[in-house]
């Protein structure tokens, strides 16, 4: 990558065949790609955090058409972003990441997107875990769409390091019962 050095890049994928013993048809498939990457303001404070700006556009791009393509022939109904810092690094390293330039390429990616992509950050050592938050892509109010994915990288992040993870579904939750807004 070109503004950041990636250590290593994942994919997790989750079918869900069947919830509660019924079946859930279509599957619902959740894929989270995510990287690894180098912290350059790790151990310092830093004003200006461009670095980790024009790092989120490349992983927008980057991890969006990975999670993307691991749909299948899916279309893209829900969306989600987190990251974790390594104790070195700072939240706001984490924002950086997630919120300035990374939206345009992984809305490219997923074919669109009207809906704010909800995400979440904090820090943490090798082996932490996040729920990335999911939301349907184009309708902040289906509810039937609000979900999180939890993943984690068993080396990652080092204290200078911070793991971005974007994440898609093609479903929103099995068998939804709860989140018609004109019900409530």
């Amino acid at each position: 990558m070109g503004v950041v050095h990636i250590r290593k890049i994942l994919l997790v994928i989750e079918d869900t065949l069947t919830e509660s013993g019924k079946e859930v048809t279509p599957p619902l498939r959740k894929a989270a790609a995510l990287a690894v990457i180098a912290n350059p303001y790790a151990g310092r404070y830093i004003e200006d955090l461009s670095l980790l700006i024009e790092a989120g556009g490349e992983l927008g791009e980057l991890l969006g058409t990975r999670a993307v393509e691991a749909l299948g022939a899916n279309p893209v109904q829900s969306y989600g972003k987190a990251a974790i810092v390594g104790f070195a690094g700072e939240l706001e390293h984490c924002a950086a990441i997630l919120h300035p330039k990374l939206g345009k390429p992984f809305r490219a990616a997923v074919g669109g997107g009207e809906a704010i992509i909800p995400s979440s950050i904090k820090r943490g050592g090798p082996g932490t875990s996040i729920d990335v938050p999911l939301h349907f892509k184009d309708d902040v109010w289906r509810f039937a769409n609000f979900d999180a994915i939890e993943v984690r990288v068993p080396d990652a992040p080092g204290p200078e390091e911070i793991v971005v993870a974007v994440a898609v579904t093609n479903l929103g939750r099995p068998h939804p019962r709860v989140g018609d807004r004109r019900v409530l």
